[in-house]
């Protein structure tokens, strides 16, 4: 790559097309890292107060309910700590996991010794398996960088749908900085922008989304949290959350095992993180997830750049999971190598709420001036 260049604080370099650095050589992800983890992050005693007086309010308006909060479950780290952690807490949880056809017998078996162990009620939603597979199609021929968002979309609106269902305000999300602060725009855009996703359907899509799980613009915005009155609580933003002692707690405490990667606990996901992105566009998400834990202080920059080094994906791994994701699609090798050839997009080749948003967020911000 030309004039390239790599941060001298963290590893995000310039494999992400938008990436800037300032005179000493650090890069804005960093930068934008502090201004957020300011406001947001609280790992020390500050962050135990706060967390405290959440869940006492969550607890007191819910003291009539069956729930207190609902949570997403996957299997992974975050989810399966923050699990952990809410029930340390006391907060009555009602777990849903969206079964999305690609979950690793792993990731299974976690859930399930989870809500044994932690006593955590469980509703498994399975999404119907054709349109999932039809809409993961249309993004593979879309070309766009961010190939999850069909899965993720069904994970969160699902979980926000059965919420309203049942009533359940409070949602919790693993959601955090600690091992989430860096993550570039253009290497995943946004999965929970309907009319994104729904463009890239209507374009290349062949069957119709009847009951796959949907969460538009309105509802995201308006309904949910103005409405229905819903509020996202993040947990794992208030506690000192590291990464490697969350994976050790949780396999003294619970028996968990750990499946080798972030979000690998979705069998395409792994393929998708490891092999398609890097091949099409030269996207290394451990670079993001590296300089994340880096700016939150659980890793040095030169461990870093010694697990960089570190094959990505094992020939014979890639082998098999390369066959079982061409086989579950319904595509011949020949057809999906044409797929991993077609020209490049972003996603702003395609329609979406991205510009609206932008009004949405100036709009917030001026209103904070304001109040």
């Amino acid at each position: 790559m030309t004039n390239y260049q790599i941060c001298n604080h963290c590893i995000m370099d310039t494999t992400d097309p938008e990436i800037t650095f300032d005179e000493q050589g650090v890069c804005n992800h960093c930068r934008t890292f502090g201004m957020i983890a300011a406001q947001h992050w609280f790992p020390g005693p500050e962050g135990n107060t706060k967390l405290k007086a959440i869940v006492d309010r969550i607890k007191k308006d819910c003291a009539d309910n069956e729930y207190d909060c609902i949570i997403g479950l996957s299997g992974g780290v975050d989810s399966s700590y923050l699990a952990y952690q809410a029930s340390q807490l006391g907060l009555r949880m009602l777990a849903v996991h969206v079964d999305g056809g690609w979950n690793s017998e792993l990731a299974v078996k976690n859930i399930e010794i989870i809500c044994e162990k932690l006593g955590i009620d469980l509703y498994t939603h399975v999404v119907n398996w054709e349109e999932m597979k039809d809409l993961q199609v249309a993004f593979l021929k879309s070309g766009v960088a961010n190939q999850d968002v069909p899965q993720d979309h069904a994970f969160f609106a699902a979980l926000y749908n059965y919420a309203v269902k049942n009533n359940i305000r409070y949602v919790l999300s693993g959601s955090n900085l600690a091992t989430e602060g860096i993550l570039p725009l253009s290497w995943g855009y946004d999965a929970m922008d309907l009319r994104h996703l729904e463009s890239i359907h209507n374009m290349f899509g062949r069957i119709e989304l009847k009951t796959f799980p949907k969460v538009n613009f309105f509802k995201r915005y308006i309904y949910y949290p103005y409405i229905r009155r819903m509020e996202v609580v993040k947990p794992l933003n208030y506690i000192p959350y590291d990464k490697d002692q969350a994976i050790k707690v949780l396999e003294k405490e619970l028996g968990w095992r750990y499946y080798g990667a972030k979000h690998y606990e979705s069998r395409f996901t792994k393929f998708f993180q490891a092999y398609y992105l890097p091949q099409r566009f030269g996207y290394d998400k451990r670079k993001a997830h590296f300089s994340s834990l880096i700016v939150s202080g659980q890793m040095t920059r030169v461990e870093a750049l010694k697990e960089m080094e570190k094959q990505l994906y094992p020939p014979e791994q890639l082998r098999e999971d390369k066959e079982f994701v061409i086989r579950k699609l319904g595509l011949s090798e020949v057809e999906f190598e044409s797929l991993l050839q077609a020209p490049l997009k972003s996603f702003l080749d395609y329609d979406s709420d991205y510009r609206l948003r932008l009004v949405l967020s100036r709009i917030k911000q001026r209103l904070k001036g304001i109040l």
